[in-house]
């Protein structure tokens, strides 16, 4: 009786490599090699089938079948049939398979020639081993997706299967099996790689291996911001539109040495205005070699992406740190035309949802071209050249389908094909989600999916919406996704981010980590969702109307709210733990903290803040107006410190509006006093300097009415900042009066500080007062001034966290490096800001600040002679201040650069 293939298995396994004996249990050889044929006696007594499922369980692969019977082979002779073998199976007739490549080779390989002898066949094993065969016993791990790939190949072709065989054993599609083996597709979902596991009956140690690979090959990264403005990838077989790219061609062409006219993409829903930016943009990537980039405005959200902060986005893409981003407006907005006017780069402006948005975002004069996509034609836009998108025609909407499903298929039913096109309104977003359910689906056809088609329409007519056109498709992905996966979809609609990430999607379903990127991998595979990015998820515009949609319908009002209530106070929990990271006294998170994201580090808190942003900021809106002041007041407080290291957020003002409006709800003038300085803060940092001043004399009044004297201290201190930038800006906009009152105000403050102990704020205030002075041409009083501060915050008893100590310390000594300058004292200030700068290196303060002490550096060198030492700092700070957002003066320290390379200073 022949042996089963589990127990030649196990009898071969000590003089076998397990690659060996599933080739020699395989179509792929005409007999075992020697060690194997010379055990073959030893199990012929062994049982088919034993130890193995019965016939009956599993009777349709024909491999399985093979395994189960007896078998010989045969070689064919002649030259055309060369490397075949003939097979006879027990329960089929005769049948040809042609041997897997290499496997001689490889037999060879691992157990050497039969006349070479034992060291021969040992060295050639161990040369074999070290190469590319993925075998376990190599004793290496799986490195990427690549492995995946070679392991899924070896064990389909060992197994005698192919693509076709192993898809209708599991249940897996051809196309999915061939991305895996291609390394297309390098990390497939687990019950994906389990269903082929089973089917190809490998061994616990192969079976390990296995599924370790996928697992490689999909690794889950923390939420981070990745791939600034990035094109997204385009669509390989668009289809149609050649009328629209031929016109964008031409007027791309058309002005290659001149202004480029921006293009306005318009329609209804569903009609492909992304897809075609994103298609031409590719097309055109030649005459715009110095990039594209791709910003999404979110013009359907109930808050669209503001111009500021799409200005901040588009000009970190073009190079620009963030420290040198303006807080202004207007300013950034200069520095993008700026930027764009030597360059030529293609510009995709996506979902705008009108005029006012787009208008900052359009370059100047140069070469740069801009398309704009968006529901509205924006007729407001001067010199803006519409092109409006109507659906596709007939012969293009049969192409586009044609070219999703594959020709054969389509050439089988070109009725269908056209009855389809017609049941998805001609829409291109509805053609390729029901193409895609046909590619997911061969045993479909498309007559089939027209017949679904038409039942769902007749229920979704009577809404009458352009848009839920598109719903009928996309019920028919909806229903091919698991329960899991359709309570994931539902859910993430509750969330109002732009985009989101693994842990959000685990909060709102209740679901571990590993159980919510399985679910969210299978709707981008079924395309409900997107994913940018590794880590982070979005929904197309129509899909997330279409998950609200599902949402109301299936899920009681109570289960809604249970799940909103839950995301929100997660999105909070993690936003103050984040926060308190840059808080002296907090930092990290204590050691019994978890809540599905990873804060390790002030850089990660960052990330996860920056990331989350939109999700966290709406939970606080949501949070207001419920009434939960104290968790309002918490959340904004942690912001505090956090707010220095992004200051162009365009949000600042709303958190701290929110949160002085919660205190004053509470009763409790302390915390609005101390709210409504956050908020001066803020506001001053982004050139509202009317509003920050009477915004902090709002705060100065609470806190003299409570007695507060570390509040009347700091609220005068943001009281008189707008009259420093002011004198600083611009000396002749202040008057003699007003300077002479901001002196008052800023000794006060340093003063009320002092006497509250608030030895984070008394530098700052002391720092600000000794401006003043200086400014106002007492450069002796400064001088003093600054030296006594030096003195205090080099006190050991002088106490504070060390790094506000430090970079305090670094301000004061640059202080004190102006007054020497003012004096002509210029070996004293070069001394003073060699000093400061060895301090500012240590505390990393805002550029700005260490790019003005780099000028005045440069300018007291200067007047000793030492040009090349002056050209070097003068470089430095011009560099520092076009990063921290002063292009004015950066352009002054130019100047003087300019100065330095004329005739007699040693240029």
């Amino acid at each position: 009786m022949p042996a089963s293939p589990r127990s030649t298995r196990a009898a071969l396994r000590p003089v076998c490599t397990a690659a060996a004996i599933r080739s020699s249990l395989s179509h792929s050889m005409r007999r075992p090699c020697s060690r194997t044929a010379e055990a073959m006696p030893a199990i012929s007594a062994a049982r088919p089938g034993a130890g193995r499922r019965s016939a009956a369980r599993s009777p349709c692969s024909r491999a399985r079948l093979f395994h189960r019977g007896s078998w010989s082979s045969t070689s064919v002779s002649g030259s055309a049939n060369r490397g075949n073998t003939w097979f006879r199976c027990r329960w089929g007739p005769v049948r040809w398979r042609r041997r897997a490549p290499g496997t001689r080779e490889m037999v060879r390989g691992l157990h050497g020639n039969r006349h070479g002898g034992r060291e021969t066949r040992q060295n050639n094993r161990q040369n074999y081993l070290a190469g590319s065969v993925p075998c376990r016993e190599r004793g290496e791990g799986v490195s990427d997706g690549e492995s995946f790939a070679a392991l899924l190949r070896a064990f389909r072709q060992a197994a005698g299967l192919t693509i076709e065989e192993l898809s209708q054993a599991s249940g897996v599609s051809v196309r999915a099996i061939g991305d895996m083996e291609r390394g297309v597709s390098r990390g497939p979902q687990r019950r994906t790689v389990a269903a082929l596991a089973e089917v190809l009956r490998l061994p616990p140690d192969e079976h390990d291996a296995f599924l370790a690979a996928a697992r490689v090959g999909r690794p889950r990264s923390a939420p981070s911001v990745a791939g600034i403005c990035e094109l997204p990838r385009g669509i390989g077989d668009f289809t149609g539109r050649e009328h629209e790219l031929g016109l964008l061609w031409e007027l791309a062409a058309r002005n290659a040495d001149g202004p480029a006219v921006p293009v306005t993409i318009w329609g209804t829903p569903g009609m492909g205005k992304t897809t075609l930016a994103v298609h031409a943009a590719g097309r055109l990537a030649d005459l715009f070699p110095d990039g594209q980039f791709f910003l999404d405005l979110r013009g359907m959200d109930a808050t669209p992406l503001a111009s500021g902060a799409g200005l901040t986005r588009l000009l970190k893409a073009l190079g620009m740190a963030e420290r040198g981003i303006p807080a202004d407006e207007q300013q950034r907005a200069g520095q993008y035309r700026a930027l764009l006017r030597e360059r030529r780069c293609l510009i995709v402006l996506d979902n705008a949802a009108g005029e006012s948005q787009v208008r900052p975002l359009l370059p100047g004069g140069g070469p740069s071209m801009t398309l704009i996509t968006s529901r509205r034609p924006l007729s407001g836009l001067e010199g803006v050249q519409q092109l409006p998108l109507a659906q596709l025609a007939q012969e293009e909407s049969a192409a586009l389908l044609r070219a999703i499903v594959g020709e054969p298929r389509s050439a089988a039913e070109p009725d269908a094909v056209s009855e389809l096109a017609r049941l998805c309104g001609h829409l291109p977003l509805a053609m390729r989600i029901a193409g895609n359910r046909l590619q997911s689906r061969p045993g479909w056809t498309i007559r089939h999916l027209a017949g679904r088609l038409d039942d769902e329409g007749r229920r979704l007519d009577a809404l009458a919406a352009g848009d839920l056109q598109v719903a009928a498709a996309f019920a028919l992905s909806y229903e091919q996704v698991t329960p899991t996966a359709r309570r994931t979809f539902r859910r993430l609609a509750l969330s109002t981010a732009p985009d989101f990430g693994i842990p959000l999607a685990a909060v709102l379903t209740e679901l571990d980590l590993d159980d919510a990127e399985d679910a969210l991998e299978e709707l981008v595979d079924l395309g409900l969702l997107t994913s940018p990015y590794a880590g982070r998820y979005l929904f197309h515009d129509l899909v997330r109307l279409y998950a609200r949609a599902r949402l109301e319908q299936e899920e009681p009002a109570e289960a809604q709210e249970q799940a909103r209530r839950r995301m929100e106070a997660w999105l909070l929990e993690v936003a103050v733990v984040a926060g308190r990271w840059f808080e002296p006294g907090y930092g990290a998170p204590p050691p019994q903290w978890h809540s599905l994201v990873t804060l390790d580090s002030r850089a990660e808190a960052g990330k996860w803040l920056r990331a989350e942003g939109t999700a966290w900021l709406d939970a606080l809106r949501s949070a207001a107006r419920r009434g939960e002041h104290a968790t309002v007041i918490e959340v904004a407080e942690s912001m505090n410190w956090f707010s220095d290291q992004w200051v162009p957020w365009e949000h600042w003002h709303e958190v701290f509006e929110l949160s002085s409006g919660a205190a004053r709800a509470m009763g409790d003038r302390v915390q609005e006093a101390a709210h409504l300085i956050h908020l001066s803060s803020v506001l001053s940092d982004h050139r509202r300097t009317e509003e920050g001043e009477a915004t902090a004399l709002r705060a100065l009044e609470l806190a003299r009415e409570t007695g507060d004297v570390r509040q009347q201290g700091r609220a005068l201190f943001h009281a008189v900042q707008p009259t420093v930038h002011a004198f600083l800006n611009d000396p002749a906009s202040v008057d003699p009066a007003t300077l002479e009152r901001a002196l008052d105000d800023s000794r006060r403050a340093a003063d009320f500080l002092l006497q509250a102990g608030d030895l984070e704020a008394y530098p700052q205030a002391m720092a600000s007062y000794i401006n003043v002075l200086r400014l106002a041409g007492h450069a002796e009083a400064a001088l003093e001034q600054s030296l006594a501060l030096v003195a205090t915050l080099r006190d050991p008893a002088y106490g504070g966290f060390p790094a506000h100590v430090s970079q305090a310390l670094g301000i004061a000594l640059a202080q004190l490096g102006a007054a020497h300058l003012a004096l002509e004292r210029w070996e004293d200030a070069v001394g003073a800001f060699h000093e400061a700068l060895g301090e500012m290196a240590r505390a990393r303060p805002h550029a700005e600040v260490v790019g003005r002490a780099q000028r005045r550096l440069g300018t007291a060198l200067r007047h000793l002679g030492r040009v090349e030492e002056a050209r070097r700092a003068l470089a430095e700070g011009q560099r520092l201040l076009e990063e921290g957002g002063r292009p004015e003066q950066a352009a002054e320290v130019a100047e003087e650069l300019q100065e330095l390379t004329g005739p007699g200073n040693g240029a």
